[in-house]
């Protein structure tokens, strides 16, 4: 690594403004690059191997140990390091680094796919939560459709505690997904209880190469994929609830699919 040997001071310095555009979301101002933020999160991106490009460091904290070869750390004043950051209790570490791109051919390689296709989800600790769902019960990937928040939104990140670095997380059209029957995925939409023409989860086959459906915090599943579902499924509940929220829902269906598919192992 490379440590920059002048105290940065200035808020306007060129990449403190950087750092301060990509936490905020601005691709164009940060040069395509994403921010993260803490000690955990950049022990999780060293880990899976992602690109970092530099990383800041405050003055009162010491240099993280076991960053790649020659990737820039800065050091950076307290005032400025908070003033870039979104926390309002800095960690005294963030970082930039270059998001994975990954594409739909991606996630379908396998014979049976599991896919999670967030559905204009808008509040981002449901969508990080499923994501590290997905990594916990072996999801190929999550396909995000417009009007889903983005994964490398802060508190995605921080919900999905570094699985969003591992997890194929890929954005797609509604032709894309109506497309992937036609490729033998099975698309489920996730709906209440009280839908009519249901199935249980523990009755439907998840066996088989499939895609889970989670729509909109409020809203639900739109009348368009609902139409080009397979199927509808839902979670038993036996307490008076009307619905799951959307993580809690897409994370139970992706565990029963696992345990379908490990007995469906076993008895193999």
């Amino acid at each position: 690594m490379t440590v920059a040997e002048t105290l940065i001071s200035s808020r306007a310095n060129a990449r403190v403004k950087q750092l301060r555009a990509a936490f905020a979301g601005n691709a164009r101002l940060s040069d395509g690059l994403s921010a993260i933020e803490g000690e955990h999160l950049l022990e999780e991106a060293v880990r899976s191997a992602i690109a970092l490009k530099m990383v800041f460091v405050s003055e009162r904290r010491p240099i993280p140990r076991g960053l790649p070869h020659g990737v820039e750390v800065l050091r950076v004043t307290d005032d400025v390091f908070a003033s870039a950051v979104e926390t309002q209790s800095p960690q005294g570490i963030a970082a930039l680094l270059a998001p994975p791109v990954h594409h739909l051919d991606d996630v379908l390689e396998g014979p049976k796919p599991l896919l999670v296709i967030a559905c204009g989800l808008q509040d981002p600790g449901n969508l990080g939560t499923l994501v590290r769902s997905a990594e916990a019960f072996e999801a190929a990937g999550v396909l995000t459709t417009p009007g889903t928040v983005s994964a490398w939104n802060q508190k995605a990140l921080r919900a999905s505690v570094g699985s969003v670095f591992r997890v194929p997380v890929v954005p797609a059209t509604a032709e894309e997904i109506a497309g992937l029957k036609r490729r033998g995925v099975r698309l489920l939409a996730a709906v209440g209880a009280q839908d009519a023409g249901v199935e249980a989860a523990q009755d439907a086959n998840l066996r088989g190469a499939c895609a889970v459906m989670i729509g909109n915090e409020g809203a639900g599943l739109s009348a368009e994929w609902m139409a080009i579902a397979d199927a509808r499924v839902t979670i038993p509940c036996p307490g008076p609830v009307e619905s799951l929220n959307a993580a809690v829902a897409g994370s139970l269906l992706l565990y029963e699919a696992s345990r379908q598919r490990a007995a469906a192992g076993a008895q193999r």
